[in-house]
C-alpha cells in the first residue's frame, strides 16, 4: 500500500512542517510513502495538481491520500471521479473563504458530490483546530457532517504548521490493522 502526502498552496514544500516526520514514520509502517512537490505550487490549481495525483496513485483501492489544505480539498476533487482505500484531511475547507487564490484555484467552481466521495473511499480521517487562522472551524464540521469522518478538533493546533504530527501517524496505523 503506498501513501501520497499533498501539501497545501503558498509554495509549500514537502521538506517542511510535519511532512518529513509523517513520511519517515508512515515509512516505518511497511507503507511506501510518495511526498513529491506539486506542479502550480503557489496557486494549487486543479488543472494541474488533479492529473499530478492521478499519474502518481496508480492503483485505486491500494492508496491513501494525505492531503492539508490545499491538499485536502483536491483529495476531496480527486475522489469525485476516483477511488482510495482512505484518506486524511487536514486543516480543509469547502468553500473559497473568499480568497482571490482559492477562487481561481478551480476547486470550488462546481458543487460538491459528497455522496460520490464518500462511496470512493473506504475511511476517511479528518483533523481541524478551532484556532485556525485560515480555515473557520465551521468548514471542518461541514464537511464532517457530509462525510461521517473520524472526526479529531483540536482547539490549539492553528492551520497545523508544526514540525510533528504523531496523531495522525496513530490513526493511519489503526485503520491498517
Amino acid at each position: 500500500m503506498h501513501v501520497m502526502i499533498i501539501p497545501g498552496n503558498n509554495n509549500t514544500d514537502l521538506s517542511e512542517l510535519w511532512y518529513p516526520q509523517v513520511r519517515k514514520e508512515l515509512e516505518k509502517l511497511g507503507l511506501d510513502v510518495i511526498a513529491k512537490n506539486m506542479p502550480d505550487p503557489d496557486l494549487a490549481r486543479k488543472q494541474f495538481w488533479l492529473p499530478f495525483i492521478e499519474e502518481h496513485v496508480k492503483s485505486e483501492r491500494s492508496s491513501i491520500l494525505v492531503g492539508h489544505s490545499s491538499g485536502a480539498v483536491a483529495i476531496l476533487r480527486y475522489l469525485e471521479e476516483n477511488k482510495a482505500e482512505g484518506i486524511v484531511l487536514v486543516g480543509a475547507s469547502h468553500t473559497d473563504l473568499n480568497d482571490k487564490k482559492e477562487k481561481i484555484s478551480g476547486y470550488f467552481d462546481d458543487s460538491w458530490n459528497w455522496e460520490k466521495i464518500r462511496k470512493n473511499v473506504k475511511w476517511i480521517i479528518q483533523f481541524a483546530s478551532t484556532d485556525d487562522p485560515y480555515i473557520p472551524i465551521a468548514e471542518a464540521r461541514h464537511i464532517n457532517d457530509k462525510l461521517n469522518s473520524e472526526y479529531h478538533e483540536f482547539t490549539n493546533r492553528g492551520h497545523f504548521m508544526q514540525d510533528e504530527f504523531p496523531e495522525l501517524v496513530e490513526a493511519i496505523s489503526k485503520k491498517l490493522v
